[in-house]
């Protein structure tokens, strides 16, 4: 194996780590989002969307920056989809003598693709996550990989379960797996799909033609300090154009792409006599393939319009979620962010849609959102509580946003991140509908938000929900145990969500009052809770509870 493919082999294995480490909720001394932090295009393309500069893309910056010293290293060694890319491509590709050229000009197509996103980044339309590689690599793995090699582990422990009780492998025998399920996986196998396709035909067809980091590394790499040479010792066999994975090395073997190149030295290992080098130039004579900008500037003008008109008839439609500043936002019921999360444009503008926050949350109630905000929204994070509670102690979703698109809070500000208000459906409460008992919502919130009352024409107490107290959490929802749509559904209405300063503060001026507290059943006026019906006078439990 050469020394490309370990490298190759090795940082695919660190990224698969980090990625399951971020979904077991393992902390190490590498950060779970390493290697987000590295890709160029999502880094460009979320500042110019959000037209802030963040500081985690520093990381950005420095591969830029080695760019040009060395050349596209990071397509051809550490970026975990171009591995997974070669991968693919030997086990799809046709036999050579079916393959036809890839023409030059497609190459070239990678730049429009560029501009497209960037302009419409610049009016404030973030496209990244259709386009930069890590972010659609990490929401492969972290929303369809993992979560089925997970379900397959679970298989097999179940199948081994009568022989771990035969051999007293009690440990093995009570393993369970968090099996966590996302919505929305169809369109993210889709979308790696149409990624890894295209080497059916042409190898790396993604990366030479589509691939706008790699357009950004490529404008960097014209002319490397360290770069592909070839010496006098050339015998114009071909052979080194012919094994180019890039295509990067033109009929004249001693002439160079360099912005093409990924410098896996497959040329040099094939070469039969040696004569090829990856070393500082002695001299400029060396033959260089100059881009060709001029005949393909009415390309890049079109593509530039294409984006700046995406991103115009995107923002402008009536899906489209106003900030804070507009009078009227056209809010989902169902569109309820994590606690921390940005107002709702400068959240769309940084989101990644990686899937990072989605991996961490401990309770499975992150899930990409769909079309319902538009595309803008879409593959967003959304909190589902019927999947899951928010945890009010529980601030995994900040700490994994690379992007702070979702603030990191400490609990003393994150039990403040109000994400929305519940609200009773009396039609379907058991309490207020079918008069029987159910005190489920009073028990299960963290709050206490939830108060139990008695109201004339109803025998029992009925809960009611105190919206200054409530913070949205949906632990009420989660375990309303009324089948179907729930007798309390939790909705974003007067959700507090900021960009900068203190949740605890803003939460207290606006008169919120949302603080942990021990569970009490509170009966106005001191009454007993009348029996679920007449067989169960003796218990005097409601759904839910036993004995």
């Amino acid at each position: 194996m050469t020394v490309q493919r370990l490298v190759q082999v090795a940082c695919l294995a660190l990224f698969l780590l980090l990625v399951t480490a971020a979904s077991l909720h393992y902390s190490g001394w590498l950060p779970h989002d390493l290697f987000l932090r590295l890709d160029p295009a999502a880094a460009l393309l979320t500042g110019l969307a959000a037209r802030a500069w963040l500081g985690a893309f520093l990381a950005a910056l420095a591969v830029l920056a080695l760019t040009g010293l060395l050349g596209r290293f990071f397509c051809g060694y550490l970026c975990p989809l171009g591995t997974l890319i070669d991968g693919v491509d030997v086990c799809i590709r046709k036999p050579a003598a079916e393959t036809i050229e890839l023409p030059p000009k497609w190459r070239r197509a990678k730049y429009g693709v560029l501009a497209f996103v960037a302009t419409a980044a610049l009016a404030g339309l973030s496209l990244a996550f259709l386009v930069a590689p890590i972010p659609l690599v990490t929401r492969f793995f972290t929303l369809l990989i993992l979560p089925l090699l997970q379900q397959m582990t679970d298989m097999a422990l179940q199948l081994a379960a009568p022989l771990a009780d035969r051999l007293d492998l009690t440990g093995l025998l009570y393993l369970e797996l968090p099996l966590p399920r996302f919505h929305l996986q169809w369109l993210t196998l889709l979308i790696m799909l149409l990624v890894l396709g295209g080497g059916r035909w042409w190898a790396r067809f993604w990366c030479r033609c589509l691939c706008p980091a790699g357009a950004l590394m490529a404008l960097c790499a014209w002319r490397p300090v360290v770069r592909r040479r070839v010496t006098d010792d050339c015998i114009d066999c071909g052979l080194c154009t012919r094994s180019c994975p890039t295509g990067a090395i033109g009929e004249d073997p001693r002439s160079t792409a360099h912005q093409e190149c990924v410098t896996c030295q497959t040329c040099r290992r094939v070469c039969p006599t040696g004569a090829v080098v990856f070393t500082t130039p002695k001299s400029l004579d060396n033959r260089l393939a100059r881009p060709a900008f001029s005949g393909y500037r009415r390309g890049l003008l079109l593509a530039g319009a294409g984006g700046l008109g995406t991103a115009a008839v995107t923002l402008s439609g009536a899906r489209h979620l106003l900030g804070d500043t507009g009078t009227r936002r056209m809010i989902p019921p169902d569109l309820i962010r994590p606690p921390g999360a940005r107002p709702e444009d400068d959240f769309l503008r940084r989101c990644y849609r990686c899937g990072a926050c989605l991996a961490a949350c401990p309770t499975n109630t992150l899930q990409p959102f769909g079309l319902a905000s538009g595309l803008p929204g879409l593959l967003t994070p959304v909190i589902t509580p019927q999947l899951g509670p928010c945890d009010p102690s529980c601030d995994a979703c900040g700490l994994a946003c690379p992007t702070q698109a979702i603030r990191a809070l400490p609990l003393t500000e994150r039990i403040w991140a109000k994400v929305g208000t519940a609200h009773i459906l009396r039609h379907k409460c058991l309490a207020w509908e079918l008069d029987r008992k159910c005190l489920v919502c009073d028990e299960v919130c963290p709050y206490d938000a939830v108060v139990l009352k008695r109201v004339a024409g109803i025998k029992i107490p009925v809960p009611f929900v105190i919206e200054n107290r409530c913070s949205g959490c949906g632990y009420c929802e989660h375990h309303c145990p009324v089948e179907a749509m729930p007798a309390i559904v939790v909705e974003p209405m007067d959700a507090l969500r900021l960009s900068k300063g203190s949740y605890r503060q803003k939460g207290r001026s606006i008169g919120l009052t949302l603080e942990l507290r021990r569970k009490s059943t509170r009966i106005e006026k001191g009454q007993s809770p009348a029996p679920l019906n007449e067989g169960d006078a003796g218990s005097g439990l409601p759904p839910g509870f036993s004995e």
